[in-house]
């Protein structure tokens, strides 16, 4: 029998992170999610580690020690933040934190599983961004990190394609999770109004989102990478207000 595939996927307890877990289990991965919390689910092949990815030496500790346990072949680099305030109020502390758990955790977690996958001549990392990488309204630090992780992902495919890594950003749109309805009341005006901006009048799903991720993760597809693929509804090429 064939040993299954081991994937890291940060920010595994919840919404797209927990969504991207499940899916990967039914399509027969060794799963481990990296966050705070441990997911609400339970499974054979799910193991959970958890690390505050804001935290740069507790996840470089963590990395090392997966590194350690698993020959990692995927990484899903998913947990993120908001934190949205309009320019006036952004403060550098707030840069620097996003900086971290959207730039410094990416790097500390593939660089401590990049051995494995170099050996292995094989490896699939996606990254998720955001539409909001194009811009939005008070996303000053989350813009600016979730573009980061484009023009990084990029970098990485340039570097990792020889060696049979391919790497990928899935940049979604407003999706239905607790972190969207951290910032947008649940049932609210507001969010209808972002709903009717969408161009396909809706809006996104957690598994919406997985199945984009499922694409890029397939081991047949190694002649993609370096792609940015918008989970969006159609916001990247229209306009939506949040």
């Amino acid at each position: 029998m064939t040993r299954p595939h081991t994937a890291i996927v940060t920010g595994g307890s919840a919404g797209i992170g927990a969504e991207i877990c499940r899916q990967m289990l039914n399509a027969g991965y060794e799963v481990i999610s990296m966050a705070r919390r441990a997911p609400d689910f339970t499974h054979a092949r799910l193991h959970s580690v958890l690390v505050d990815l804001l935290d740069a030496e507790a996840t470089a500790q963590a990395s090392a020690e997966l590194a350690r346990q698993h020959e990692v072949s995927h990484v899903v680099h998913n947990a993120g933040v908001i934190w949205p305030h309009l320019l006036p109020e952004v403060t550098l502390q707030e840069l620097q934190g996003l900086t971290q758990i959207h730039l410094g955790a990416a790097i500390s977690i593939v660089q401590a599983v990049l051995p494995a996958m170099e050996a292995a001549q094989f490896g699939r990392i996606v990254l998720m961004s955001s539409r909001g990488a194009l811009g939005l309204p008070t996303r000053t630090a989350y813009s600016a990190t979730k573009a980061g992780m484009i023009g990084m992902a990029r970098t990485w495919a340039l570097e990792l394609a020889p060696k049979g890594i391919t790497v990928n950003v899935v940049a979604p749109g407003p999706i239905q999770t607790d972190m969207f309805y951290d910032v947008i009341p649940a049932g609210s005006e507001r969010e209808q109004n972002i709903a009717r901006g969408i161009p396909v009048q809706r809006l996104g799903r957690p598994d919406d989102v997985s199945r984009a991720v499922m694409y890029f993760a397939d081991p047949a597809n190694g002649f993609v990478t370096g792609q940015t693929l918008y989970v969006c509804g159609g916001a990247s090429v229209s306009s939506v207000t949040i």
